[in-house]
């Protein structure tokens, strides 16, 4: 080790480890499987909406792992539960044989805080199923609108059909990427898993066409994060509501990035007022510290799809996760983080519209609460991105011609300054 990476070594901010940025490179590059384009910036340490290097600069979050962290990182609030449950002997995975109280208590927490679900099919409640990443719970979700298919409307095993969205992502596993319009996550992995239409996201008259009697499903997110930082049309997620009814198919919502509280309302949905059948979330509902998903759905529905054997997870829902869940929930609903994001997003999306109005490369500015699109004239939003890293602040592209704006929710104005005036300097100046 050189004289130059001890001096480093000594101010540097306290991390995992005492390697220098070149060993972590060479360790990540040799053994790590390459599959993300990363930026040339390793993280030590995280607190609040900044991330540090090893040399104690700081970087302005402004993704927030993909609204994983709606409520900052490290939120003492979720690290004290979380570090509590480990120092007193409940936080560890246990058989599914057995429940546990924290389990109950999350499952409750939870459905406090969502309208009844389908109410169509009756005032029964909700029910959770967990799981741990996000696209577990998006294929629970495709496992019960399949089964529903099935077992209620009589459509043969294997031709159930579920209607999804051009420039959709529900994640990059086998029967995610199936569905997906974007070339580049399935060339090469097929065979590709059948039984999806994709339509134009926002066109209610492609849905209708697309519906046939094998039709038993609709999976949409409320608004795009990865497609675009699109919202459909004001109108258009009613519009599937009263199609969904009058098909008689499941209607689903993906909140994974755009729920609890990121667009300015605990869900999504509640924009429109319209109620889904089945939601899923993940990411946020446990704070960024412990992977945690769930599909919930009516309660009617949830029995009909699923009994013992027809589903299941080790991790899903484990006592550790659930201590998390339960911690971040609080945070959100008791800081009032919902709110929150509507107000500072309407601070930002006013100051983003007003540096549009200067610059010659940003086409459009669109979005709801804390989570923002900069779409360019140029379709190469990573060459700014790559300008702002140099500023002190991450970001990154959506769709490759969008700027993606989406930083904690306990933002600052003061902290918004700080964006804006990078925003500026990599925008107009």
């Amino acid at each position: 080790m050189s004289d130059s990476d001890t001096q480093t070594i000594q101010n540097m901010v306290t991390g995992f480890s005492r390697l220098n940025d070149e060993e972590v490179f060479k360790q990540c590059q040799t053994y790590g499987a390459n599959h993300y384009p990363r930026y040339d910036l390793i993280i030590r340490t995280a607190e609040g909406v900044w991330l540090f290097d090893v040399k104690n600069n700081r970087y302005l979050d402004c993704l927030a792992a993909y609204s994983a962290a709606n409520q900052g990182h490290h939120h003492p609030r979720i690290v004290q539960a979380v570090a509590g449950a480990l120092q007193n002997n409940y936080g560890s995975v246990l058989s599914n044989m057995v429940y546990t109280d924290v389990l109950g208590i999350f499952y409750e927490k939870l459905n406090k805080l969502l309208p009844q679900l389908a109410p169509r099919f009756g005032e029964h409640g909700n029910k959770i199923l967990p799981k741990n990443g996000g696209v577990e719970s998006v294929e629970t979700a495709i496992k019960m609108m399949r089964y529903y298919g099935y077992k209620e409307k009589g459509i043969t095993d294997g031709k159930q059909e579920i209607i999804v969205f051009e420039n959709n992502f529900h994640g990059r596993m086998i029967t995610e990427v199936s569905y997906s319009t974007t070339k580049k996550y399935k060339e090469g992995f097929g065979p590709l898993t059948p039984g999806f239409i994709a339509v134009e996201f926002g066109n209610i008259d492609a849905v209708r066409d697309a519906i046939t009697d094998n039709t038993c499903g609709i999976l949409v997110e409320p608004m795009q994060g990865e497609g675009g930082m699109y919202q459909p049309p004001d109108g258009f997620l009613k519009d599937l509501r009263e199609l969904a009814d009058e098909k008689d198919i499941i209607l689903t919502f993906d909140e994974i990035q755009v729920g609890l509280g990121r667009t300015g309302k605990m869900f999504c949905f509640e924009h429109e007022n319209v109620v889904p059948d089945g939601l899923i979330l993940g990411k946020a509902i446990s704070g960024g510290v412990i992977p945690l998903s769930v599909f919930a759905a009516n309660s009617r529905l949830m029995d009909i799809a699923f009994n013992p054997g027809s589903d299941g997870s080790t991790y899903g829902g484990y006592p550790l996760a659930c201590v998390a869940g339960c911690a971040a929930l609080n945070v959100i609903v008791e800081e009032k983080l919902a709110l929150r994001s509507e107000q500072m997003g309407a601070v930002l999306k006013k100051k983003i519209e007003e540096i549009a109005s200067r610059s010659d490369k940003v086409k459009e500015v669109r979005g709801r609460g804390l989570f923002i699109g900069i779409e360019l004239h140029d379709g190469d939003a990573m060459k700014y991105c790559k300008k702002l890293l140099d500023l002190g602040v991450l970001t990154n592209d959506s769709h490759g011609h969008t700027l993606r704006i989406s930083p904690p929710l306990i933002i600052t104005e003061e902290q918004i300054e700080y964006l804006v005036e990078r925003l500026d300097e990599a925008l107009v100046k």
